[in-house]
This record gives C-alpha cells, structure tokens and sequence, in this order.
C-alpha cells in the first residue's frame, strides 16, 4: 500500500536534503578559482546580457553600491566586460568576457561530473525513481500557484 506523506512531513526530510546537495555542488566549484556567488553572477549575466547593475542588484535582493563591488573585482578579473546600452548613453550593461564564458563552463562541467559519478552509483531502479521526480521537483519553483 503506498503511504503517502503530509507536505510538511515531506518538505522536512526534502529541504535538508536538497541543501546539503546544493552546498556539495557549489562546493565543487571552487578549484576554479572563483566562489560560489561569484560563478552564480556570472551565470545570471550570461542569461541576461547587457544587464544592468542596479537590475542586478535587484535580482540578488542586495544594494547597488554592494553589487558595483563584486562587479568591479570581475571586472578587475577578466570575467566581465562593462558596455554602453545602445539608445542609452547613462546606461551600461555587463557581458561575460571570454574568460567569463570558460569559467561558466568549467564550474558547470565539474558540477555535473560530480553529480554523474554519484548517480552511477544508484541502481537502475534509483535512476529511474529520480528520473520520475524531476518534473515534480521542477513544478516547485513554478511561481504561478505562490500566494
């Protein structure tokens, strides 16, 4: 017979285990070079490009002056360009350099392999009941039914 759990009996046992995880793979990144919120604002530059930094600030629910910060040492670092928004001349917009791109690249290849080598460790049963659990698990960070 199947149990089924109550959503906060559930969320209990999923949220500890859904952090731990996360940490794991933000942690992966590190050889790198570059921190886990460092590669997490690339990432939201390369999707959004010519992005602003109040827009981006916003986004990270942090201050502009705090953001200018981390976007200068990025700068500084290689990883992002700063460019005129064309059709506004007090706008400026932040791309990924070449370095930015590689960097991006790199910290998702390591995440991923780290994430494959443990799930080949799982029978073809495991896989399968986690294969069954993404589109749930994606239905979670479907804002639509938030109140």
């Amino acid at each position: 017979m199947l149990t089924i759990s109550s959503p906060e009996v559930l969320a209990g046992e999923l949220r500890p285990l859904l952090l731990r995880i996360n940490r794991r793979l933000r942690r992966e990144a590190l050889p790198t070079g570059a921190t886990a919120g460092q590669i997490a604002l690339l990432v939201t530059i390369r999707e959004r490009p010519g992005i602003g930094v109040r827009e981006l600030a916003a986004l990270e629910r942090m201050s502009a002056p705090a953001m200018s910060g981390y976007v200068d040492r990025l700068e500084n670092a290689g990883l992002v360009a700063r460019s005129p928004v064309a059709g506004d001349r007090r706008r400026v917009g932040l791309e990924l350099t070449g370095e930015g791109r590689k960097l991006v690249r790199r910290a998702r290849a390591m995440r991923t392999e780290w994430l494959a080598a443990r799930l080949r460790r799982l029978t073809d049963e495991q896989l399968a009941a986690l294969e069954s659990a993404l589109a749930p698990l994606a239905l979670l960070l479907d804002d639509e039914g938030a109140a």
